[in-house]
């Protein structure tokens, strides 16, 4: 039921007021043309020395920043007008659903039910993958006593940080109406381009199926001898209808398309047959950590001024090269249509390789001044990315 914004506003304002029914609330995706702090926002009523307050954590996509507010601390009426998309309000008695339009109109949806206020306060940090789970035993990560092993810790962190990015932009997307609800008749395929010995692989798979998502994913590698192992293992666990893998190139693959593409550590422009395939394919999501950027220091040759006074140092060149392929890696897929950012997805103790470009499909056009500062930058420094040659996006 579509209704003005202000009234669903007020009745949103009514039931958050009332802090002995109220649950909780989840701010979620983005609103047309505006801009939030943060990708979401749950609240809740929490109790601290018999006192109820308002418990606020905002997520960023990687980290969870928790903040407790007292009575008429919080204005909950300009946090809902910030620009989320998705407002949902769950009470004793039921569930107010409001998702905002393009149009600015919103939708209503109420729902009916008896549910529970937990007020308690501390809540340990959830490890997402035990360590003991028979897929991380078989490929290798912990060992028989289902103890991570010490010189796979490091892999181990990598894989579950992703897996905290990987599904709350999910949840948003779903929110949002960027990916449609995935359901046993059809489920969520997911791409893992580049899988190697197939750890991000088993642990998406298995994850996702463990909170309730169906799910198909595909892991992909080059290597004869990867497909093997991991199909034997995936059979070993009695999950190889909904986990499969091809012993194929990324960019010659057979699979043409998946709603959710991966990549962890694919190798230099490896990362761009990944990025390319995704967004050839019409993938939603793209999330891809890149590695071994070595493409644009090879024509940075004619370095424009004062840039040179970098460039000269071996090792900042390297570095400046990195970060550059990975801007412009982020730049040419905003002008495809996704909503992008680059993050830091692990400490850099755990590897140096910790950037992670992530990108969801919104169908948003670019504005022209990006093209334009986009198309200056390549014309400066006289270098044409290696992701530009696998897209359609026209340039000069």
């Amino acid at each position: 039921m579509a209704t003005s914004l202000e009234s669903a506003f007020a009745e949103a304002i009514e039931i958050f007021n009332n802090k002995n029914s109220l649950v909780r609330v989840v701010l979620s995706g983005r609103r047309r043309n505006m801009q939030t702090s943060c990708e979401r926002i749950d609240i809740r009523p929490v109790l601290i020395k018999n006192e109820i307050v308002i418990q606020v954590m905002e997520n960023d996509g990687r980290v969870t920043t928790t903040k407790n507010y007292g009575a008429g601390e919080l204005d909950f009426k300009a946090l809902i007008e910030s620009g989320f998309a998705n407002i949902l309000i769950e009470h004793t008695t039921g569930a107010l659903s409001i998702r905002i339009t393009k149009k600015g109109e919103a939708l209503i949806h109420k729902e009916k039910g008896a549910r529970e206020q937990k007020l308690e306060h501390d809540r340990k940090k959830e490890r997402l993958l035990d360590p003991a789970d028979p897929f991380l035993i078989e490929v290798g990560i912990s060992d028989s006593s289902g103890k991570v092993k010490p010189s796979r810790q490091d892999k181990y962190l990598q894989v579950e940080e992703f897996l905290r990015i990987l599904v709350p932009t999910l949840n948003s997307a779903i929110d949002a109406g960027h990916i449609k609800k995935p359901t046993p008749e059809s489920p969520l395929v997911i791409a893992d381009l580049g899988c190697g010995n197939a750890y991000l692989t088993f642990a998406t798979h298995q994850f996702l199926k463990s909170i309730g998502i169906p799910v198909q994913v595909i892991g992909i590698d080059i290597r004869p001898q990867s497909f093997k192992r991991n199909s034997e293992i995936a059979s070993k666990l009695g999950i190889e209808k909904t986990l499969i893998f091809k012993a194929e190139a990324i960019d010659k693959t057979s699979i043409q398309s998946s709603d959710i593409a991966i990549a962890l550590h694919a190798c230099d422009t490896a990362t761009d047959d990944a990025i390319a395939w995704g967004v050839n394919g019409g993938s939603k999501i793209l999330l891809v950590a890149p590695c071994c950027q070595h493409d644009l220091q090879t024509q940075m040759i004619n370095v424009p001024q004062p840039w040179n006074l970098l460039t000269r140092h071996g090792l900042m060149k390297e570095r400046l090269g990195d970060l550059m392929t990975d801007g412009l890696r982020a730049q040419i897929l905003k002008l495809l249509g996704y909503r992008t950012d680059v993050i830091e997805f692990v400490g850099g103790e755990h590897t140096p390789r910790n950037i992670l470009i992530r990108a969801v499909r919104t169908g948003a056009k670019a504005d022209e001044k990006d093209q334009v500062v986009f198309e200056q930058m390549l014309n400066e420094w006289k270098i044409v990315p290696a992701l530009l040659e696998r897209v359609n996006l026209p340039h000069n």
